[in-house]
């Protein structure tokens, strides 16, 4: 998932660069959201694996 993240992010700045602001800003709100979530998993996981 943070992968994932990382690819979105490329692709928000390439877009960025390359003048498709809505493409890239579209990229950019996923690259967020997964990121997010990615956190919020990692969290849990390592609450859940002290046991």
């Amino acid at each position: 998932m943070l992968g994932n993240a990382m690819l979105f992010l490329i692709i928000a700045i390439v877009a960025a660069v390359l003048g498709f602001s809505g493409i890239a800003g579209a990229a950019a709100w996923i690259a967020q959201i997964l990121f997010v979530l990615f956190l919020i998993l990692f969290v849990v996981s390592l609450i859940r694996g002290r046991r």
